[in-house]
């Protein structure tokens, strides 16, 4: 046998590893099929922060971190009149899971059932209206944030009966999932083989509701789990256990409101002198989330440092002068972590001559916190920022566009509005998952939230020729 040369060689070695790769490709690539089982701590398809509702449901558009605003159930859109009219065009052919199709009546059914539970930024006399294959918002103010706006939770594209105006009707979208059975502590949704971003892998999820403490790591392990939510202060904890962690960057803001009016002014910004955000991010959140006086991350606004932070208890009790608080009460969610810094939060106000007593946080529709502080979490992923800043301050109260992109215009709306000590920022919050072994191609969109449409098992069996899933 004659030696081979060293072009020879190499030649041999680039088509060695050309047929090496394809076969580890097919090794590797995600096979359809198999039940993903996943626990949360609240129910996953509440708005906004519920990890199954884009699954489920779409928006018109699509909000991302890194590529912007992206169509969605919307291929493309239009605005006039100075960011007063938009007419967005709907991709063709997109059925719901019951079978009906995607149509502008549909899609403005659906939005006007959104705005009698939140405030629409389109007004005015006829503001949403069909179009042929389109729809049209117009409002008195200009909207120049609407396309992202649209892709928040509370604006996703479900399908409503005519003449059904109530909330209890069973959620039908044209996601990649649709739900099979919801109860209070489980929901189990089952692909959608006719979606239009293309067939799922896994066949089923299951979802198992207040299931996310630390009893329930070894589950992972065992088989039982493949997808456990880590609240932020048990992130340090899970590590040392040596979990699979996925976490999202700081997407949340925890603040503290006022939500008592006749509150004194100088009582509220005692107050926000006094909280103590560093034992905050040390003790309760074991490091995991970023001290905040802002609203939005430096990440995005650029600006963030131009508030101050730090804790000044003389000045607090000097704020306050010779005023007597009344004793307050501070509602926050029943979850450990926003318990206990509900009670580290009491503790600091009780330093500058405040009584208050943590009550629980009542949520649902129709019902008033009567509590004088609460204790929020806040959604703050968004593709610019401002619609964040926007959005945040809708959240708040405020329906304020933010209709600039100019840093030195947004700051002085953010400085504005926090003045007032109506909300007092505290921490950016992340969002992290443990997986299990056989949990593959696991990613987290924008919002912290898994992207459990592209993820597949390990162990499951590849189904006959499915479509690829388009972005």
């Amino acid at each position: 046998m004659f030696p081979l040369s060293a072009p020879s060689r190499l030649f041999a070695l680039l088509l060695a590893a050309s047929l090496f790769v394809p076969a580890a490709q097919a090794r590797t690539r995600p096979h359809y099929g198999g039940t993903i089982r996943v626990a949360v701590e609240s129910d996953p398809l509440q708005s906004p922060g519920g990890s199954a509702l884009h699954l489920v449901l779409d928006g018109l558009t699509l909000s991302s971190a890194q590529n912007g605003i992206q169509p969605a159930l919307a291929l493309r859109w239009t605005s006039e009149n100075n960011n007063h009219r938009w007419q967005f065009w709907l991709r063709p052919a997109v059925l719901f899971h019951d079978g009906s199709p995607l149509n502008a009546l549909a899609v403005v059914t659906s939005l006007n059932q959104s705005c009698r539970l939140t405030a629409c930024p389109w007004s005015g006399q006829a503001a949403l209206h069909i179009a042929g294959q389109s729809v049209v918002f117009t409002s008195d103010s200009p909207m120049p944030n609407l396309p992202a706006i649209l892709a928040r939770p509370e604006f996703l594209i479900r399908q409503i009966s005519p003449g059904d105006n109530s909330t209890s009707q069973p959620l039908i979208g044209t996601g990649p999932y649709r739900v099979k059975e919801s109860t209070p502590t489980a929901l189990h949704l089952q692909a959608n083989d006719d979606a239009w971003q293309g067939r799922p892998f896994a066949d089923a999820l299951e979802f198992s509701i207040h299931k996310t403490n630390r009893d329930s790591w070894p589950d992972l392990a065992q088989g039982k789990t493949d997808l456990v939510e880590i609240p932020p202060g048990e992130i340090r904890a899970a590590r040392q256990q040596q979990l699979r962690i996925t976490q999202s960057p700081a997407i949340s803001l925890l603040a503290l409101q006022v939500n008592n009016p006749a509150l004194a002014p100088q009582l509220r910004a005692a107050i926000a002198l006094a909280v103590d955000r560093a034992a905050l991010q040390q003790v309760i959140f074991q490091k995991q989330a970023e001290i905040t006086a802002s609203l939005l991350p430096a990440t995005i606004s650029g600006y963030s440092f131009l508030f101050p932070a730090e804790r000044d208890l003389p000045r607090a009790q000097a704020e306050r002068g010779g005023l007597t608080p009344p004793p307050l009460t501070l509602a926050a969610e029943a979850s450990a972590p926003m318990q206990l810094a509900a009670q580290r939060l009491a503790l600091n106000l009780h330093d500058a001559g405040f009584s208050v007593k943590v009550v629980p946080l009542i949520t649902g529709p129709n019902v008033t916190q009567r509590a004088d502080l609460v204790l929020r979490t806040l959604p703050v992923a968004a593709a610019t920022p401002a619609a964040t800043l926007e959005w945040l301050l809708h959240d708040l109260g405020l329906n304020t566009p933010i209709a600039t992109t100019e840093p030195g215009i947004a700051f002085k709306a953010e400085h504005d509005f926090l003045a007032q000590h109506a909300v007092i920022p505290l921490l950016f919050l992340p969002r992290a998952w443990a997986a299990s072994s056989r949990l593959r191609d696991l990613h987290l969109d924008s919002d912290g939230l898994p992207d459990l449409a592209n993820a597949s098992l390990a162990d499951t069996t590849p189904a006959p020729l499915n479509p690829e899933r388009v972005p």
